[in-house]
């Protein structure tokens, strides 16, 4: 398991002092393709952990591990790693209407997860559980999501202990319909009293509040960014604040703070549920990341 606070390459050292000074990603120079550049430098903060996606093939396995079958929310699709590629400078995860068998089924079974027969819907999950985390700095993720209805795209990240809701949950991105109208969420959620019931703090804009601004919305590569400290977290898209949480409230029932941990990434493209019908939709549909890279404050000696 690789700590990012104490595994840091001499290379990124070099990188995140020396890199082009354009903060958070805005000398990225055409926003309907993949960036070229490095990455950047953030004053007082070192780069301790990026990938560009910029080797075509598989994902890094070093790094990136996969969710398999039918996971959570009764969603549509059987996550695969078949569904995810690394093409063009970008991690392109795939949403395609197929048929597949589930392994698992049971039709004695009341579970959701083992009572289908098929998978009508495939889609990949990555995820760095047990194999990359970190703890407080500047998460930046650079990515174009794909609105069309059933598209449920996310970031976020996973406390390393406890379960969930306990474990802490930040959700830097989800993309999904709200009484049918496609939204964008920025969410913290940890414990309640109740099992398996989180404290939502939930921030929501309309798809509409960005298409007003750009019709071409949908089109491009958007940034994403959490910053995430000891006494807060604070969730950006293209530098527009979308939500902030502050850390003495966000606290589980017992005491623990998950918040105070590290915590894994996530990146995932569910079909259905939240993300609504896709019947009617076009298929494929896809998700790109152009990069993931994680800053931390540089510690004074």
């Amino acid at each position: 398991m690789k700590n990012l606070t104490t595994c840091v390459s001499r290379i990124y050292i070099l990188l995140a002092f020396f890199a082009p000074t354009n903060l958070y990603c805005q000398g990225i120079e055409d926003p309907y393709n993949a960036s070229t550049n490095s990455p950047d430098s953030i004053k007082d903060f070192l780069l301790v952990w990026h990938d560009e996606f910029n080797v075509d093939g598989k994902p890094d396995t070093a790094f990136w591990d996969y969710e398999v079958g039918f996971i959570r929310n009764e969603e549509l699709q059987w996550y695969q790693p078949d569904n995810a590629i690394c093409k063009d400078g970008s991690l392109v995860i795939t949403g395609k209407r197929e048929q597949i068998e589930n392994l698992n089924f049971d039709p004695q079974s009341e579970n959701w997860r083992r009572n289908r027969k098929f998978a009508e819907y495939t889609s990949s999950c990555l995820k760095t559980r047990d194999l990359m985390h970190w703890q407080y700095g500047i998460l930046i993720v650079r990515a174009r999501i794909d609105t069309t209805k059933g598209s449920w795209p996310a970031i976020w990240t996973l406390g390393v202990k406890n379960r969930w809701p306990a474990c802490g949950e930040i959700d830097v991105m989800e993309f999904y319909r709200v009484e049918d109208e496609p939204t964008m969420l920025g969410n913290i959620a940890w414990a309640s009293e109740e099992p398996w019931t989180p404290v939502w703090d939930t921030r929501t804009l309309p798809l509409s509040h960005f298409l007003d601004k750009d019709p071409e919305w949908p089109k491009k590569f958007h940034v994403w960014r959490m910053e995430w400290n000891q006494e807060r977290i604070q969730i950006y898209l293209d530098d527009e604040l979308i939500n902030t949480t502050f850390l003495k409230t966000a606290v589980n029932a017992d005491g623990s703070r998950p918040f105070h941990q590290p915590h894994y990434l996530l990146l995932n493209l569910a079909i259905g549920s939240n993300g609504g019908n896709p019947d009617l939709s076009d298929f494929p549909i896809t998700y790109e990341v152009d990069f993931v890279r994680i800053y931390q404050e540089v510690e004074e000696n």
